[in-house]
């Protein structure tokens, strides 16, 4: 017997596994590879919110749980998949560049947001009123961290390159039988997935589809991102990652021309250089109502557990979150609140979409 099945190894899925890795439990990890969020994400983590200049939910304590966590990770596995990178918030107006002096000197905020203003010496970009530069971020390389992650589940003997069907887990003494697989603990880290689940899709996890454009663009010569409602990101050699949209009602994960349309046509705005469209990706990010993870034990059976909605911020909310998680079964430490699945037990019992 096991202590866990974990089902996903997404973001959420490989922080659950590691953080209970670290308190030396016994886990077999399932995963098919047909939920592709983590994979195409563009990886920034940054607790500001840019739009509206102000920290995200449990900002200063996301950088401080995950990006420890992203170290010891890297060193564990024997990459580097963590790139500092300054993240710029391109000004259109005097009135953008008050507000972000405004922002800068706001306790909490003033640690992340520089004082200085940076004129635009890129000609190939249209920034005259120049950037506010945000502090302490950078990029995960999300797509290389989950193979090394999987490739080490699978040199040990965790990893079950599989789907899982919850149907045919049976309650069985204290855990659960699956196949020939026993457990004392599940836990549905399964993206998108959820929605099909019939133990947790009572919880309203909605989808919202991601669309990130690949362009070539050798006069562009920039290493910072630049964030204007869609990001510019150095991928090297060239290359950029443009996105992101956010389109809801939209459950298929193949590019849309839409998408393309609408990312060309804000790129047209901030451009002053040729560049060439080389690819373009999508995926459904697991996204709540109320912008938080959803976390916590099933309302009837014990011993099921899920962790989920990571939304946008998933480089940062997913070692956090699992950490919160891990505490709550392994301790009996309270979660957050504002996370709590317990804040849906009104929807329990309801058929899906019912709210």
């Amino acid at each position: 017997m096991v202590d866990y099945l974990i089902v996903g190894c997404g973001l959420a899925g490989m922080a659950m596994a590691e953080t209970l890795r670290k308190r030396g439990r016994s886990l077999r990890v399932f995963d098919d590879a047909s939920q592709r969020a983590s994979r195409v994400a563009a990886g920034l983590y940054n607790p500001v919110v840019l739009k509206r200049l102000r920290l995200c939910w449990q900002g200063n304590a996301l950088m401080q749980e995950s990006l420890p966590f992203y170290d010891a990770l890297q060193q564990r596995l024997g990459i580097r998949v963590d790139t500092k990178i300054p993240v710029l918030r391109r000004l259109v107006s005097a009135e953008e560049q008050n507000a972000w002096f405004e922002a800068a000197d706001r306790p909490g905020l003033d640690r992340y947001l520089s004082t200085k203003l940076l004129r635009n010496t890129n000609e190939a970009l249209d920034a005259p009123y120049g950037y506010g530069e945000v502090l302490h971020t950078g990029k995960l390389h999300t797509a290389n961290l989950l193979n090394a992650f999987i490739d080490d589940l699978h040199g040990s003997g965790q990893l079950m390159a599989e789907a899982f069907d919850p149907r045919a887990l049976v309650p069985e003494g204290e855990g659960f039988r699956y196949g020939n697989l026993q457990a004392r603990r599940v836990v549905f880290c399964e993206g998108f997935g959820l929605r099909g689940n019939p133990y947790f899709n009572y919880l309203p996890l909605q989808g919202t589809k991601g669309e990130l454009l690949v362009i070539r663009a050798p006069e562009l010569r920039e290493e910072r991102v630049i964030k204007a409602g869609i990001f510019i990101m150095p991928a090297g050699k060239d290359r950029y990652r443009i996105g992101a949209t956010y389109t809801w009602n939209d459950y298929s994960q193949e590019p849309t021309e839409a998408a393309r349309r609408e990312l060309l046509d804000q790129l047209g705005r901030m451009l002053r250089c040729d560049y060439e469209v080389e690819g373009q990706v999508a995926g459904i990010r697991p996204t709540v109502p109320d912008r938080r993870p959803l976390a916590g034990a099933h309302p009837v059976t014990p011993g099921l557990y899920v962790l989920n909605g990571m939304g946008s911020r998933g480089v940062l909310l997913a070692p956090y979150a699992a950490s919160c998680l891990a505490a709550m079964m392994e301790d009996g430490a309270a979660l957050p609140p504002e996370m709590d699945i317990a804040r849906y037990s009104g929807h329990f019992g309801k058929k899906p979409g019912q709210g």
